[in-house]
C-alpha cells in the first residue's frame, strides 16, 4: 500500500522539498583553482549570512574552509564581480590573496596565520575594488584590476590594471600600489603573462559596448622595471567580442572570438576548431574561462550549443574528446595543473561539483562539494529539452519540467498550472541542472518552463542579437509563445499560467503582465521596471549604458524608453502579483519598485511586496530565500485555486 499511486489535485501534492531546503541548496561552487597540487574554490554559505567561502581539498580528500565566518570572499567589481582570489605556494605553504566583500580590500593570508590587508580604504564612493589577483612572487607583487570610485555617483569610476605589493606597504598608502595602464578604457580584464614575463594580454572594452558586443584584445611589452609599454591591438573591435585570452606553454595567445557569429578558439590569429557552437560566452564577471591551455599542448574546453560540456581540444587537429561522466553541463571556470584539469559539472540529477579530469586516462570524478541526494532522487522533476516556435516562424529553446511526484497523480481530466521561468542578464541562458527551487514546485504538482528567449547565449551571435533594440517585445513575446504552445497542445491550464523572472527577467515578467493576457498572476523579483530613470547615474556603471543597444540611443528613440517601461503601463495590470526586492540592491534600486507600486496604488489590483534589509542583487541569505520561495507558492495558491500542504504560510494580498 506505500507505493499506491493515489489521485490529488494539482498542487496540493505534499513534498519533502520544502523551502529550506531549496535554500540551502541555493548558489553553486565557483572560482576554481590549484594552490601547488591542491584543489581551492569559493561556494556559498546561505546559513552563514549568505557569504561565500574560500574550501581547500587537502591531500588526504578532505575539504575545509579556509576562512572562519565572517571572511566573504567575493568581489564588487562591475558590481556582478570579478575572480577574487588566487594562491600559490611560497615554500612549502600556500600563500592566497583574495578580495573580502565588507571592505573590498585585498588581503593576503598563509595558513596559521591572520589575513592581512594589501590594499587601503578609500572614503570616496564605492571604494578601491580588485578582482583577478594574480601573485608575481618575482617581483613581490598582486597584479590585478583596481576599480577606483572618483565620487559620490556610481559613474564616477575609473578601472586600470594595477601591481600591489605583497609586503603590505599599500595597505595604508594609496600612492603604493602601482598602476600599470593609464585608465583609456572603460573596462578592463586581468592581465595574463606570458610563459617568459615579457608581455601581458588583456581585454578592454567601453561605453556603450557590453562585452559581448565588442571588445578589444591588448597586449603589451612588460619592461625590465614591470612597466607595460608598446600596447597594441591584437584582436576584437566594435562587432567582434573577444571572451578570454590565454598563453600556451610555447608562447603564443589564444582566445576566443565571435567574429564568425560563434564563439571559437583562435591561436595567433588562426581558427583552431570552427564550429558553429560556443567555446566561451557573456563575460558577465571578470575572470569567467572556457578555456585552459595545458603544458602538452592540448587545451581544455567548454564547449557546445545551449548545453556546455568538458572537452579536450587538440590544436594540431581540430579534434574535441569529451569528459565521459553524468554531467551535462559545465560552468564558465576551470583550472589546469599539470595532466589535471578541474571544472564545475552538474546534470538533471545532480546539483554544481567541482570535478577533476586526468587528460592522461580520460578519467572524470567529482572530488569536491560532492552531489548528495538530500531527499530522494524519485521527487526531482525530469525535464524535456524543447524547441518552440515564436513570432515569425523563429526557433524558442526551453526547458519544460512537467509536474512530477512518486506516489501522486491528478485527478482525471485536470491539466496542470505552469510557470514561465525568465532568466535574467538578459544575455544569459538558463542550464538543464538540478534546481531544488524547481523540484519544490513541481513535486507539488505546478510545472515549470525555463525559456532561453531571443538574446539567450548559447546559440550564436544572431541569436543573441535578435534583442538588439527588442527588449520587452522578443522577450515577452518568446515566453508568451512558450506559454501558449503547452496550453494548445494540453500540457497546461490555459487558465493557470503564471511568469516570473529576477533582475532582467523581472522586466520580462512585469513587461509580460502588462502588455499580455496570457498569465493570470507574476512574480517580479528585484526588477527593471522604469527604462527611463534605469541607466547613468541610477544604476551601476557597468549596465548604464546596455539599454542603448537593447531599446536604441535615448537622444534617438526618447518615446520608446517611455513605452516599453512596465511603470508606465502600471495601469494595465489587472492580475496579482508578488514584488520581491533587495534593499541593498545598487543595480536594480528599490526606488524602481517603489515608483511602480506608486502608479498601481488604489487600482485594486491584489499585490504583496516584500522588501528585504541587507539583500542585494541576488538573494543570498537562507532566511530570505525561504520567505521569498513559499510566498511565491502562495501567490500561486489563491491565483489558482490550489490547497498546498499546511506548513506553506499565507502571503497577504492587499489591493
Amino acid at each position: 500500500m506505500g507505493d499506491e499511486v493515489l489521485k490529488s489535485a494539482y498542487g496540493s501534492w505534499p513534498s519533502p522539498i520544502d523551502a529550506a531546503l531549496a535554500a540551502a541548496h541555493d548558489g553553486r561552487p565557483e572560482w576554481v583553482g590549484f594552490v601547488g597540487d591542491e584543489v581551492w574554490w569559493t561556494e556559498p554559505r546561505p546559513a552563514e549570512g549568505g557569504r561565500r567561502a574560500l574550501v581547500r581539498r587537502t591531500a588526504d580528500g578532505t575539504e575545509e574552509s579556509v576562512l572562519p565566518e565572517p571572511w566573504n570572499v567575493r568581489s564588487r567589481v562591475i558590481e556582478y564581480g570579478g575572480r577574487p582570489w588566487t594562491g600559490v605556494v611560497r615554500g612549502d605553504r600556500p600563500l592566497v590573496v583574495f578580495t573580502h566583500f565588507a571592505d573590498q580590500r585585498l588581503y593576503r593570508y598563509e595558513p596559521g596565520g591572520e589575513p592581512r590587508p594589501l590594499t587601503p580604504l578609500s572614503p570616496v564612493g564605492g571604494g578601491l575594488r580588485w578582482a583577478e589577483p594574480q601573485v608575481d612572487l618575482a617581483r613581490g607583487e598582486v597584479w590585478c584590476v583596481l576599480e577606483e570610485f572618483t565620487g559620490e555617483g556610481p559613474d564616477d569610476v575609473r578601472r586600470v590594471l594595477a601591481a600591489v605589493p605583497l609586503d603590505g606597504s599599500a595597505a595604508e598608502d594609496r600612492a603604493a600600489v602601482r598602476e600599470l595602464t593609464g585608465d583609456r578604457h572603460r573596462f578592463v580584464t586581468g592581465p595574463r603573462l606570458s610563459p617568459d614575463g615579457r608581455r601581458a594580454a588583456w581585454l578592454a572594452w567601453d561605453h556603450p559596448r557590453m562585452p559581448w558586443d565588442g571588445t578589444e584584445l591588448l597586449v603589451g611589452e612588460v619592461g625590465a622595471d614591470g612597466t607595460l609599454h608598446t600596447v597594441h591591438t591584437v584582436a576584437g573591435g566594435p562587432e567582434e567580442a573577444v571572451a578570454q585570452a590565454e598563453w600556451s606553454a610555447d608562447g603564443r595567445l589564444v582566445y576566443a572570438s565571435d567574429r564568425s557569429g560563434w564563439w571559437n578558439l583562435y591561436r595567433d590569429g588562426a581558427p583552431l576548431c570552427p564550429r558553429e557552437e560556443e567555446f566561451a560566452g557573456p563575460l558577465w564577471k571578470l575572470g569567467l574561462c572556457w578555456f585552459a591551455p595545458l603544458d602538452d599542448g592540448l587545451i581544455a574546453v567548454v564547449h557546445g550549443r545551449g548545453a556546455s560540456v568538458l572537452g579536450i581540444l587538440d590544436p594540431e587537429s581540430g579534434e574535441v574528446v569529451d569528459a565521459a561522466g553524468p554531467w551535462t553541463e559545465f560552468a564558465s571556470t576551470l583550472a589546469v595543473h599539470g595532466e589535471r584539469v578541474v571544472a564545475i559539472g552538474a546534470s538533471p540529477r545532480t546539483a554544481y561539483e567541482v570535478v577533476e579530469l586526468d587528460t592522461r586516462s580520460g578519467r572524470a570524478r567529482a572530488i569536491g562539494a560532492r552531489h548528495r541526494d538530500p531527499v530522494d532522487p524519485a521527487y526531482y522533476p525530469e525535464p524535456q529539452i524543447r524547441v518552440f516556435t515564436g513570432p515569425d516562424g523563429r526557433e524558442v529553446h526551453a526547458h519544460v519540467y512537467p509536474p512530477h511526484h512518486p506516489r501522486r497523480t491528478a485527478a482525471d481530466g485536470e491539466l496542470p498550472p505552469y510557470v514561465i521561468w525568465a532568466h535574467g542578464g538578459p544575455t544569459s541562458r538558463v542550464p538543464l541542472v538540478l534546481d531544488l527551487e524547481i523540484a519544490y514546485f513541481t513535486s507539488r504538482g505546478i510545472g515549470v518552463a525555463e525559456v532561453n528567449y531571443g538574446g539567450s547565449t548559447g546559440y550564436g551571435r544572431a541569436y543573441r542579437e535578435r534583442l538588439r533594440e527588442q527588449w520587452g517585445v522578443v522577450d515577452v513575446e518568446d515566453c508568451a509563445a512558450v506559454a501558449r504552445a503547452l496550453a494548445d497542445e494540453g500540457t497546461a491550464d490555459p487558465a493557470r499560467l503564471a511568469i516570473r523572472g529576477g533582475s532582467a527577467g523581472g522586466w520580462t515578467t512585469a513587461a509580460s503582465l502588462t502588455t499580455t493576457d496570457v498569465y493570470a498572476c507574476g512574480t517580479i523579483v528585484y526588477p527593471v521596471l522604469d527604462l527611463t530613470t534605469w541607466g547613468p547615474g541610477e544604476t551601476h556603471d557597468f549596465e548604464s549604458r546596455y539599454l542603448e543597444s537593447l531599446i536604441g540611443p535615448f537622444d534617438e528613440v526618447p518615446a520608446r524608453y517611455a513605452e516599453r517601461s512596465p511603470t508606465a503601463h502600471a495601469d494595465r495590470l489587472t492580475v496579482p502579483f508578488l514584488l520581491l526586492q533587495g534593499l541593498d540592491d545598487v543595480i536594480c534600486p528599490p526606488a524602481q519598485c517603489e515608483r511602480f507600486l506608486a502608479r498601481i496604488e488604489g487600482r485594486g489590483v491584489p499585490h504583496a511586496y516584500l522588501a528585504f534589509a541587507g539583500e542585494g542583487h541576488g538573494f543570498r541569505r537562507a532566511a530570505t530565500m525561504v520567505r521569498a520561495l513559499e510566498a511565491e507558492l502562495s501567490l500561486y495558491a489563491q491565483v489558482f485555486g490550489l490547497n498546498p500542504t499546511p506548513d506553506v504560510p499565507k502571503v497577504e494580498l492587499v489591493t
